[in-house]
């Protein structure tokens, strides 16, 4: 059994949800040797440079960053050799090569936010809402040669409840999450735990989370009203579910779509007809009902509540989102 303050961490990771553990671990009085993230690059209409949120947590903890374009790279192989590293941790970053993961003396763990093996991806918090489930969580694993296959260290459930969006789970799942590191930390240093592996498993029955692209958070109003809620749940309010408008048969723009509801039945139609009274209302008809969008953004324009909009949307109700 090893102190965990002794212990000589190296943390690896990108975005916001990273950070979050970075700096719990901090707060615990971890021993954070290195941080490592991706390079400055270029982003925006001005094409200046942006630093990864994990470098910005870093910097303002005071920790040394590293930046390799290359994880294979001799000089940042080396800089990490010379940090003589207990444990690895990795959060939303890169695909590590061997040669970094079995470094560190006691290997290296990853957070993902599943509940492991459903929803192995890139975008395993978006699906889950997609998908209309209920709970989901965070898990914790050993890292090897496949991706998010290692053996489970730890996990902890979370409800999905009807009015999360990607916006509030990723929140609730970045902080519990926070927490999970921190105890795999201090189970790794006590040595007194077993994993579980992830085998024997037929992952034909388990849900995937690939990338998200464009095509995914397009509309099919065809769709059932709960499915399609569930889309823009997942979607909202980042990268957003989105439709095409048509104007007498020709396509004439888009919104995306950040909040709406369903209401089943409401009599008949066809599907992509839009109700609406011109003040406080814009519906669209689906398979089996009516999705009330409450928030919207045409495209070159600012999002809106659906009332406000309304107030300069004077065709609305010649619009239609299906040829």
């Amino acid at each position: 059994m090893q102190d965990v303050k002794d212990l000589r961490i190296v943390f690896m990771g990108t975005p916001e949800f990273a950070s979050a553990s970075l700096r719990r671990l901090v707060e615990a009085q971890l021993n954070i040797v290195a941080v490592v993230t991706t390079p400055d690059k270029p982003a925006g209409r001005g094409q200046k440079m942006h630093e990864s949120d994990v470098k910005v947590t870093a910097r303002e903890l005071g920790l040394p960053i590293l930046q390799p374009e290359k994880l294979r790279d001799e000089s940042f192989l080396e800089a990490l050799r010379e940090l003589k590293p207990d444990l690895g941790i990795v959060i939303a970053f890169r695909m590590l090569p061997e040669v970094v993961w079995a470094m560190p003396r006691l290997g290296t763990f990853n957070l993902h936010a599943s509940l492991l093996p459903e929803y192995r991806g890139a975008a395993p918090i978006n699906w889950a809402i997609i998908n209309g489930e209920k709970r989901t969580g965070v898990t914790t694993f050993l890292l090897n040669h496949e991706i998010d296959k290692g053996a489970i260290i730890e996990q902890q459930e979370v409800d999905i409840f009807d009015e999360d969006n990607i916006g509030t789970l990723y929140d609730k799942l970045m902080h519990i999450g926070s927490e999970l590191v921190l105890r795999t930390v201090e189970k790794m240093a006590s040595g007194n735990f077993e994993c579980r592996e992830q085998m024997h498993i037929d992952e034909s029955t388990l849900k995937p989370a690939p990338k998200i692209f464009k095509d995914d958070c397009r509309v099919d109003w065809h769709r059932g009203g709960v499915d399609i809620i569930n889309l823009i749940r997942g979607l909202s309010p980042y990268p957003a579910a989105w439709t095409p408008i048509y104007k007498e048969g020709v396509e004439s723009g888009s919104f995306k779509i950040f909040a709406a509801h369903f209401v089943a039945g409401c009599g008949s139609g066809n599907v992509g007809d839009v109700l609406t009274d011109g003040r406080t209302q814009f519906g669209i008809r689906v398979a089996d009902g009516v999705v009330y969008i409450d928030e919207l953004q045409l495209a070159g324009k600012k999002r809106m509540a659906i009332k406000d909009l309304l107030l300069g949307w004077r065709d609305a109700s010649v619009c239609r989102v299906v040829e």
